[in-house]
């Protein structure tokens, strides 16, 4: 069988980045490794905030080293009064956080690392930045999202400034066009602004786009989805005119890596979405060229594992 590779897929910047701080952050500093389940050092203990990114393997990897996840809400109070909270570590995922979270940590006195990516650290402070002057915020992509969460948070900060600036969560054309008449019934002179999650489709934002526009045309249309969203994405409808199937390597948590899955049916390719090598189809054994994609979170091991397994089936 022949396996064919995206010529672009796994890891991002922003997730490379953000596993690269846990990894340091979580190691001796002699370079060694931790023992599995221990910190890095004697008394340290690091935590993320909510998981590090979306893959079910890089966060096994990383509580076999001691990482812990912090659910959200909880009271970072209580990581404070340890005695040894000078030696207590919270990283914010790459998904960022809102801006009362942020003030949260810090004042509870803990030690932070920003591990937030800058693409989506960059549409954060635009969202506050357009919100302070009084725009109606829309945001496409999917409203229970961590990112989402974030830069509506961010939105909302904008009252520290005396602003009341509504915002709207749309997940499609449909939603759109909803939010955007009732906006029009009740203030058909708002200004307003769209940002779009960094990993939605260029296709998906542009519909919601256009919905907004027929009752607000002047609507500033932001150009926020990451860079590597869109070569991901390309280089799958690419890779699907090479091949007879597709595996779609990635965890299902995964935003961009469920885009690329769908993307992958729209083509009319038969797909799997694998969270790891014991995912791999039996049936992908009757198909003599099959491409390889993985979203934007998948480590380069994990892909590397599919490769080999599926390459060797008859």
């Amino acid at each position: 069988m022949k396996v064919i590779r995206a010529g672009t897929l796994g890891f991002c910047m922003g997730v490379r980045r953000a596993v690269e701080m846990a990894w340091r952050e979580s190691s001796p500093g002699d370079g060694s490794e931790p023992a599995e389940g221990k910190g890095s050092l004697p008394g340290k203990q690091v935590y993320t905030l909510g998981p590090l990114i979306h893959n079910p393997g890089v966060l096994k990897s990383l509580e076999a080293r001691g990482v812990k996840v912090l659910e959200e809400g909880s009271d970072f109070s209580l990581l404070a009064s340890d005695s040894a909270s000078q030696n207590t570590t919270v990283i914010i995922r790459a998904h960022g956080v809102p801006p009362s979270v942020e003030k949260d940590l810090a004042n509870a006195g803990l030690r932070v690392l920003d591990a937030t990516c800058p693409h989506v650290k960059v549409s954060q402070l635009r969202a506050r930045t357009f919100a302070e002057k009084g725009y109606v915020v829309f945001l496409a992509g999917e409203e229970h999202h961590a990112e989402i969460a974030g830069i509506r948070g961010f939105v909302s900060a904008a009252s520290a400034a005396g602003v009341i600036s509504p915002c709207h969560v749309v997940g499609s054309g449909q939603e759109a066009e909803k939010a955007a008449a009732e906006l029009y019934s009740r203030e058909p002179d708002a200004r307003t602004v769209l940002i779009g999650q960094t990993t939605i489709s260029p296709g998906e934002y542009r519909a919601i786009g256009e919905k907004i526009q027929r009752f607000f045309p002047d609507i500033e249309i932001l150009n926020t989805i990451c860079a590597c969203t869109a070569e991901r994405q390309e280089a799958l409808r690419e890779l699907c005119a090479k091949v007879d199937a597709v595996i779609i390597a990635g965890g299902r948590e995964s935003a961009n890596t469920r885009r690329l899955f769908s993307l992958a049916q729209e083509l009319g390719k038969p797909a799997w979405l694998v969270e790891n090598a014991a995912h791999i189809p039996p049936e992908i054994g009757s198909y003599k060229t099959v491409g390889l994609s993985a979203g934007a979170s998948t480590p380069d091991t994990l892909v590397d594992e599919i490769e080999a397994i599926v390459s060797s089936k008859q």
